[in-house]
Parts: C-alpha cells; structure tokens; sequence
C-alpha cells in the first residue's frame, strides 16, 4: 500500500527586542548562568509583568509579512504546567484570541509553486534551559532564557514530504530575517520547529493518528525527522499495530524518536485569562504604519534578481534564501555592474568554501566592496580568471583587498609578447602532434595548446594574446 504523509510544523521563533517580554532584563544570548534575570522573569511572589510594546509590533509584522489577518482584539493567557525551568509553573501565552491569523506563504519544491496555510501567530514567554550533568549526577538550570520573547507560528497540515518541510522552514527564516524580526540562528535556539506528522493511505481523506516530534533546531534534524517517523508509522501500520497519539523526543545522534508522552499523559494545560495583564487592542493606523514600513521581501527581491538582472530561477532563489547573503550580493552589485559575475562568484566559490569550513554566510571574512573589485581586476584584463580563484581564496582566509593580494604576490597578467613569444615556441616545440592536429583544422587542439601555455606561466598569462600567438605562429609555419 501507498501512504501518505502529513505534516505540519508549529515553528517557534525568538524575537530581536533588546529587552525581554515582560521586564526590561536583556534578552542577549549567553552570559553567565543566571545573570540577565530579575524577580519578574522568575516569577517571584508580589511582582507584576509589563507587555513590551515593541514584542507586539515585531509579531504584527510578521503576521503581515505571511499575509495573516490582524486581530484588533487580543489577549495573553496562562498555560499552566510544572517544569524546572517554568519558575512561576506557568507561562504567558495566547490561547483563543491570537494576534495573527489565517495566513499563508508559498514554498517550491521540484520547480513547482505550493501554499501552505498558516493558523495562526502568537506571541508568548521562552522558559529557562536545563543542563543535564553528563555524569547524570543532577540538572543545573539557566534562568537567562525565561522570558525571552516568542512568537508561534502555527501551520496548516498542508505539507507532504520532508523537502517541503525543509522549504517552509527555510521560507519563514528568510522572511523573519527580511523583516528584522528575529536573526533565526538555529544553532543557538532561537529558530526551532515541533514536527506534528501522521500517515494515512492514498486517497484517504481522513488523517492518520498523528504524533509530536519536539524543538527541532536544524533543517537537517527537520528532514530526517520526518522521513525516519514516517517510516516507523509504516512500519507499525503494516505489522497490524496501531499508532499511538504522543509527544516523541527526536534523537539526531541516533537517528531515531523516542516517545516521550502519551495522549493519556498529555498535558492539561487549564488555560485561563493573563489576570495581570489588560487585552492588547490594535489601532488599525498603527498596523497599516508597520504594514508601509515592511521591506522588500524575498519573493518581491528574487523577482527583481531575474527581472533586473537576468539571474537564473535557480540563483535567484539561493540568494534570497537569507538576508545576509542577499545584502551582500546587493551591496557587491552596487559596486561593480556585472551582477551575473559576482552571483557566480557567490553561487560557486563562495558557496564552496563556507560549506568547506563549516561556516555560515553570517561570517563571510571580507566585505562586499572586495568581491565587486576582484570582478574588476579581471574585466580590466589585470588578472586572469585561473589567478581570480586563487586571489578569493587568499582574499576569504587573510581578509586582505583582492588589490593588495595581486600586488603581493605578484599575480599581474603577463602581457608582455616578447616574454610570451617564448613561452609559445617551448609549448609548440613540446606538442608537435597537437600542432599538426591544428594544421588538420582540429580546434581543440588550440585549446590544448592554451591550457599548456597557461600552465607554463602558472595562469599569469594574458589568455587571448596566448591564443592569437600560438595561431600567429603555427599559420604562419
């Protein structure tokens, strides 16, 4: 039998407010433990929290950025649970009145264009964290996180495969991203999905019996998540058991989930009215405000890259999967007018070695102003496209100027046509069965005969004035 799967995320995304949600201690990561928290975000007795305005106007435009409707009406609620790293045992969440919902971003998977809905968006309190001994000797917890701002973005089960599981994510990261709301650095925690996924026959309209995959912070997790669950599902549906509804714990390292509730266990979470805090009702001028105050978006940026700059889909698509890469193109573009050359250089060479070293685009070594000027050098004819590969790599580990590195190393073109008549005679003198296959009309010959003689002058030679000696001289032999 054929199934199905169906999967929807519930993404959690930490917010760039300088302060946190309900006081005015620093939401800035690491420090030492215990150190950005305050009686307010640990819950002592007697005090009371004050929404940050700016937490409210971040959620709005992320809500207008995935096209949701704005709810002038909403209010917070208490979720109700015991955690150690819960310290009031409750958190400040929405419940029934959200401030954005009913909204939608398109994806592409395979060359095709898919939308997914999205529920809603909430805004709520991150909890601490917890720091298991590795000798499990006890827990430590770190207070630092609790109430940092969240927003909630709750999909639609609208997604089929873990590669569009991967497109949403990495869609919404580059929106939130775009629109200055959250820098979404997974590796840190504050970008992080819970994985909903059920299975059922195709053709079968009715869903299967889903399960809860918790706090995935990588796309890789994400999609080897999805795909090792819905193999167990299948796996428990054709020995003729029956899925269980529960919360699992993926393990990466293993490549597994664990289960780690049942529906019997779930929580109750006995939601009720924030009493310390008043309902949060939106003037429709402010929102419209922030509305006129979104940027250019990646959909919008990616049409104008093909548009503008006759940049493949494909391309297109890569830059603007993050601000920070597409900024950098932009500003390179600003500087040099070959926008296809410096995607190239983007697309290949840089590419390659941020994945190389392990590196995100964030650490990119060298400004964009170096990249658009190695372009130059090789417009201008100064350096040849073989010594340009080499300059960005010395340029991308020593930072210097694409400039400073040619002058130092002495990688200037060689133009000189007494110098190069030489090279030419010593590369014709050592291929006499290419040059013969030349005189038979043979044009890959010639090409052969380039390549030698750029070999010969370790790639400093002017490649066309090679070219137009080695046929000046084998014609006229």
């Amino acid at each position: 039998m054929e199934y199905e799967i169906v999967i929807g995320l519930e993404v959690h995304a930490e917010l760039s407010t300088k302060s946190k949600i309900y006081c005015s201690c620093t939401t800035e990561f690491g420090g030492e433990e215990n150190t950005h928290c305050c009686p307010i975000c640990t819950g002592m007795p007697g005090v009371l929290p004050v929404l940050n305005k700016k937490v409210v106007e971040y959620a709005v435009r992320a809500g207008l950025a995935t096209n949701c409707t704005i709810a002038d009406y909403s209010k917070q609620d208490r979720k109700n649970y015991f955690y150690p790293d819960l310290p009031k045992a409750y958190q400040i969440s929405q419940y029934d009145f959200p401030l954005c919902k009913n909204g939608y971003i398109d994806i592409e998977t395979d060359g095709k264009t898919k939308r997914v809905g999205i529920t809603r968006i909430h805004i709520e309190e991150d909890a601490g964290k917890l720091m298991h001994d590795e000798w499990d000797t006890g827990t430590l917890v770190d207070y630092n996180r609790c109430g940092v701002p969240l927003i909630e973005i709750v999909g639609e089960p609208d997604l089929r495969s873990a590669e569009e599981a991967r497109a949403y994510m990495e869609k919404l990261r580059s929106i939130l991203q775009f629109i200055g709301v959250s820098d979404c650095k997974m590796q840190e925690g504050s970008l992080r999905a819970d994985v909903n996924l059920s299975v059922r026959p195709v053709g079968q309209k009715e869903l299967g019996t889903r399960t809860e995959m918790k706090n995935l912070n990588s796309f890789r997790s994400i999609v080897r998540a999805v795909e090792a669950e819905a193999q167990r599902q299948i796996r428990e549906i054709e020995s003729g058991g029956t899925v269980v509804q529960e919360t699992r714990r993926w393990d990466d390292e293993r490549g597994l989930s664990v289960s780690m509730r049942s529906k019997e266990e779930a929580h109750d979470y006995r939601y009720f009215p924030e009493p310390d805090l008043v309902p949060i009702v939106l003037d429709k001028e402010w929102v419209e405000g922030i509305r006129a105050s979104l940027p250019e978006l990646p959909d919008a940026r990616k049409k104008r890259y093909v548009r503008e700059f006759g940049l493949p889909e494909y391309d297109a698509e890569i830059l603007t999967s993050s601000k920070v890469l597409s900024d950098f193109f932009d500003d390179a573009v600003k500087q040099s007018s070959n926008a296809k050359a410096v995607s190239n250089w983007i697309m290949g060479d840089l590419m390659r070695i941020l994945k190389e070293k392990g590196m995100e685009v964030e650490n990119i070594p060298f400004p964009a102003g170096y990249l658009a000027r190695l372009v130059g050098l090789i417009e201008k004819g100064t350096i040849s496209g073989t010594i340009a590969k080499k300059v960005f790599e010395k340029m991308f580990l020593s930072g210097k100027g694409p400039e400073t590195i040619v002058k130092e190393e002495g990688l200037e073109v060689v133009s000189d046509e007494g110098a190069l008549t030489a090279v030419v005679r010593k590369v014709l003198d050592n291929n006499p069965q290419s040059v013969a296959d030349y005189r038979k009309g043979k044009e890959k010959a010639l090409g052969f005969l380039v390549g030698q003689a750029m070999r010969e002058t370790k790639g400093k030679a002017d490649p066309q004035l090679i070219n137009k000696l080695l046929k000046e001289a084998m014609d006229k032999a």
